[in-house]
Formats: C-alpha cells, structure tokens, sequence
C-alpha cells in the first residue's frame, strides 16, 4: 500500500458530509488522530467521540485558526503541529478554550493569514515565516543565508531563551504577532520536469542561471540573486504548473512542502542546498493572546511547548519514513513512487555555495536589511547573535536529540 492511501481512504464528499454534521474542526481533529488508513464508518465514530467531548460544555473563548492549506492528510506528511496544538490546547484548558481549526485555503492561504490575523478575522495562523513575511517583515530575521547550519540548529535557536529577545519579542512588538512554535527544515531547489533527465546535481555551479520560484522572503532574494540563481515571484498554487511545463527550471522550498503539496510528480531532483531558513509556523495574535486569563495563557505556552517538541520527532520520522529525503531512500515514500532523487551536496560544495551569499563572506549585500533587523530588535546585530546561538550545539547534533527547553522560562 503507498503513502498516500496508508493516509487516508476518506474522499472528500465524505469529509465534508461528516464536517456537515460533526463540524469541521471535530472532523479533523478526529481524522488526525489516525496513524494510518481509516473507514468511513471508524472516522465517524472518532468525529463523534470528539464532538461529544469538545461540547461538553460551554467554552469560555472560541479561536478561530487559519490553516493556510494545511488538512488533516496533508499533515501527516509535514508535520508541522498544528492539529495537534489545537487538541492539546483544548484538553489542556478543558475545552475552556476552544479551536475552530479553518484549513484547505478556506479561509486565508500562506500570504495572507499573517495579514487576516493582524486584521483580526482569525486568531491563531500556520504559514511558513517566509510566505508571511511579507506582512511581517521582521520574520525576515531568520533568513540569513547559511546563519544555520543544520535543522538541529533551528530547533537549538527556537528553544533557546534568547528567541525570546531576538524573535520573539520584537515580532510582537512591530506586528502584534505571538510566535508559538515551527517546524525546521533548510531550504533547497526542486527541480522540475525539464531536470528529469539531467544528471542528479553534485555541485553548485551546475545550478548557476536556472530561474527559480522564491517565496515572499526578502531576505531569501539576496541569497539566490548572489547564487545566480534568478529569483522568480511565483504564487505558490501556480508553482505546480510552472514545474511541469518547464517555465521556471526549480522552486526554493524544502522537501517536506514538495510532498504536502502534491507536487512530487512534477519534481525531478531536490538538491538540499541547505541555504537558508523553511519554517512552516505558528503564531497567534498578541491582542488575543493578551485578552486571554492568566492560566489560560500558561496553557497556551505549555501547548505550544508541546506542540514543539512533538514537531521536532515527528518530522525528522516524516522526512524518511513517509516523504523518502534519506540517502538511501525508503520504499514507498513519496519522493521514491513518484521518481524524485535526492541530490545531497558534498560539505566542500555548501561551502562554496557560503562563500558565494552568506553575510559572513559576503556583508556588502545584507547592510542594508541587516541595518534595518537590527535597528527593530533595539539595536543588537541579529544575525551574529542568531549564528552564534546555533553553534552552542555540535555540528552532528542529529535534530531529534536537540534537548527541549521552555524558552520563555529563561
């Protein structure tokens, strides 16, 4: 059985038929809690179960979570925390608090959730921090070419203390923004259609003038224009296209996002360049968060801190075991039935590709952002504190074993 029937063999006329009588939320919540295949009749039985629970009383707040076009089969394949949070979030508070999870672009999709929630129409947004950066800018602060060295790296950063000072808090401050907790992987590019046949990439000049799809990072731009890699805007839902008939030659993006988004049959090759951050997050706004009781906010952070660490195991599982980014690959990933290769570059070529763009070799091209992020975190230099911070952990640090700590504990 292939991956994508191991997730599920709910169509979508029944989810809806069920979320018609259960709510869309308990539906989710209900099909999430499944590790593998499911029946109609068993997801029934779960919607119900869940429904019963969550309205077994009156909730003293409802928030609304705006999803980007995260589902409940979609996130099992990047595991990015967010049903999770939610059911967390909802059994911690005893259902004192409760989630109206909105996924599948219904309601705001990874350029605009940041924006709708700064505006007040959902609560609580997942999006990746370089889709949302720009309406919030700042989140550009992660995005400084090879500041991280590894996943382990990013998972050492979000949990550090010192997020706290360098992310976290001017995050709220300049866009009343709250960041909860992210998944962690390093942006590579997928290869399209036309790189079917190409060679698997070793080095990184063979990568030199392709045109590219880049996100809404500013930040990332730097990086691929210094790479010689033509950044192109491209709307994430017209990336698909784009890769199959051959108009851009890749998209800058991580593996995970490749497979959560179906576009496995149109990519050829993902070359881990490895070259700055893919954060798919969450973030809450800070108006609501601050309306919230005192206990009630304890709990969202203890949900937070528990949706983090979940993310952290759960997708380095993911990444082998269902998406198919290892050397060698697994039977029956995403990646191996729909003939993607992984192209890992030796260390001496993602240094080459670091001496190319980093801000450590390369500072005339980051000044002037540099200047800006440092001058909206109170005037410390971000990016040195940011790639300091990620080399207190040893370089082979393998993500999962990078230690869990509440970073607003101090």
């Amino acid at each position: 059985m292939g991956v994508g029937e191991k997730l599920s063999r709910i169509n979508r006329r029944d989810l809806f038929k069920l979320a018609g009588q259960y709510g869309m939320s308990s539906t989710l919540l209900a099909a999430s809690s499944f590790g593998g295949a499911m029946s109609i009749a068993s997801l029934a039985r779960a919607a119900e179960s869940t429904y019963d629970r969550r309205f077994s009383k009156p909730a003293k707040h409802t928030l609304k979570f705006g999803a980007s076009g995260f589902n409940s089969r979609n996130l099992l394949i990047e595991r990015m925390g967010a049903l999770e949070f939610a059911r967390d979030l909802e059994g911690r508070t005893d259902g004192e608090i409760r989630i109206e999870f909105i996924g599948d672009n219904q309601i705001c999709g990874q350029t605009s959730c940041v924006e709708k929630t700064q505006l007040g129409i959902v609560d609580i947004y997942a999006a990746s921090t370089q889709n949302s950066a720009g309406a919030a800018p700042y989140l550009n602060v992660l995005d400084y070419a090879y500041m991280f060295p590894t996943r382990a790296s990013q998972y050492h950063f979000l949990y550090s203390p010192d997020s706290q000072r360098i992310l976290r808090d001017p995050l709220e401050e300049r866009h009343g923004l709250k960041f909860l907790f992210s998944h962690c992987e390093l942006r590579g590019l997928q290869m399209g259609m036309k790189w079917d046949k190409q060679p698997t990439v070793t080095k990184v000049e063979q990568l030199f003038g392709t045109k590219n799809r880049v996100t809404g990072t500013q930040l990332g731009r730097i990086a691929m224009q210094a790479l010689n890699l033509n950044p192109v805007p491209v709307a994430w839902e017209e990336t698909l296209d784009g890769l199959r008939q051959g108009l851009i030659d890749g998209a800058e993006t991580w593996a995970s996002a490749v497979a959560y988004a179906g576009m496995t049959p149109v990519v050829s090759q993902s070359v881990d360049l490895k070259f700055f951050c893919g954060t798919e997050h969450t973030s809450m706004s800070t108006k609501v968060f601050n309306s919230l009781e005192g206990y009630l906010q304890d709990a969202v952070m203890e949900s937070a801190y528990w949706a983090q660490v979940h993310v952290q195991g759960a997708n380095e599982a993911a990444l082998v075991n269902t998406v198919g980014f290892s050397d060698p690959q697994l039977p029956d990933t995403m990646f191996v039935q729909d003939n993607v290769r992984c192209a890992f570059l030796p260390d001496s070529e993602i240094k080459i590709a670091e001496e190319m763009c980093s801000p450590q070799y390369q500072p005339q091209l980051w000044e002037q952002w540099r200047e800006r992020l440092n001058a909206w975190a109170g005037g410390i230099d971000t990016y040195q504190e940011i790639y300091d911070i990620a080399r207190q952990i040893p370089l082979d640090t393998r993500a999962e074993n990078v230690e869990p700590r509440r970073w607003w504990k101090g």
